[in-house]
């Protein structure tokens, strides 16, 4: 092992859609930190969407504590293949315009993918947040993109031991696995206290602690209409008169309305912003999800959460928090929804290294320029 010591680090961070924000918000509190403390070390942000981009709510960065990005590259779509395409060929020219010693990228999406490959083939470092998550779907397209993306890192910074050992197995050079701790807890430790009631909750008539939180993003489940129906139903009946609050995307609406299902206590509601967000999450009497990232959040702030998954990118937050994986059985969720509602949830007991300090111990590592 050996040392890199470089004069100026300059670090360029790839965001391919909202989410990546709440994990990129505490590394850019942690470098401002180094570069108070004397670092000679500087970031960029690059967004790979459009600078219009209506899931990037007006408060969104203030929420965060963070700047705007950038740099936006515009590229969006559905299509992957034309997607990838697209953002290699912006992000080239990103680099061109503004160097970099190091491409920072988060998640599993088409654009980290995309902008790591680019990054990988002009000779940078290539960093990868949550690293070595795994689903051992290669069906699945973000499967394909993590897998690509740990393949061809520099730096592979993990959330949790699980993620340590599939990159193991998969052979990856030790020295470049760094066992950093879950970024996402940074964010929701940092902001635990600024959370906001939303204007409407009192108005809704909601009470803290008496109502079920239900997110759904998967076009996947959403096509899929007897399914979804029959979930959406067991939901229902096992509320009764207890309110679900849905803030959801409207193509997520559309889907559910599509159902015809009588909810008298479903309150559909547009997508919130993240502190308001944070406050339902915090103050539910339970969740009823498809997000990883809630579950995590649910997870550090003991609230019960329900998956409609059959797997977790990070197990932890079943096998020790406060999370319950069904799938998209209607009878195991029913049995789920039994105990939670009966008070009978299990509590969290808060994984390894969910400290609040994984972005300093980000950044430390790459000033330390820790490799090979």
């Amino acid at each position: 092992m050996y040392r890199q010591f470089i004069s100026a680090m300059k670090i360029t961070i790839v965001s391919g859609a909202r989410p990546n924000f709440m994990k990129i918000a505490p590394l850019c509190r942690a470098i401002d930190a180094a570069r108070e403390a004397g670092k000679n070390i500087s970031y960029r942000i690059v967004y790979t969407g459009p600078q219009d981009d209506t899931t990037l709510d007006a408060s969104l960065f203030s929420d965060l504590a963070m700047r705007k990005p950038d740099a936006y590259l515009g590229i969006s779509g559905r299509d992957h293949s034309q997607v990838a395409a697209a953002i290699m060929l912006a992000f080239e020219r990103e680099l061109d315009e503004h160097p970099a010693q190091v491409v920072l990228v988060v998640d599993d999406m088409t654009a980290t993918m995309s902008c790591a490959i680019v990054a990988k083939k002009r000779g940078l470092k290539v960093a990868h947040v949550i690293a070595g998550t795994r689903s051992f779907d290669m069906n699945m397209p973000r499967e394909v993109n993590r897998t690509i993306v740990d393949a061809i890192s520099d730096y592979l910074f993990t959330a949790g031991m699980v993620a340590n050992r599939n990159l193991n197995q998969e052979g990856m050079i030790p020295e470049y696995i760094h066992y950093v701790g879950n970024i996402l807890i940074d964010t929701i430790r940092y902001n635990r206290h600024r959370l906001v009631q939303p204007l409407w909750f009192s108005s809704l008539g909601l009470r803290k602690g008496n109502y079920l939180l239900l997110t759904l993003n998967r076009h996947d489940l959403l096509e899929k209409k007897a399914v979804l129906g029959s979930l959406m139903q067991t939901v229902a009946e096992k509320a009764g008169d207890m309110p679900i609050v849905a803030p959801i995307h409207p193509y997520v609406e559309r889907a559910v309305k599509s159902l015809g299902l009588d909810m008298p206590s479903l309150h559909i509601l547009p997508p919130q912003s993240y502190l308001h967000f944070g406050f339902l999450i915090n103050q539910a009497k339970g969740i009823v999800t498809d997000s990883g990232n809630i579950a995590e959040e649910a997870t550090f702030l003991d609230v019960p959460c329900i998956t409609l998954n059959t797997y977790a990118e990070h197990p932890e937050t079943w096998r020790i928090g406060t999370n319950e994986l069904v799938g998209e059985n209607s009878f195991a969720l029913s049995a789920a929804l039994d105990q939670l509602l009966h008070g009978e949830w299990k509590h969290t007991t808060l994984p390894d290294r969910w400290d609040g300090r994984t972005a300093e111990r980000i950044v430390q590592t790459l000033i330390n320029g820790e490799k090979l």
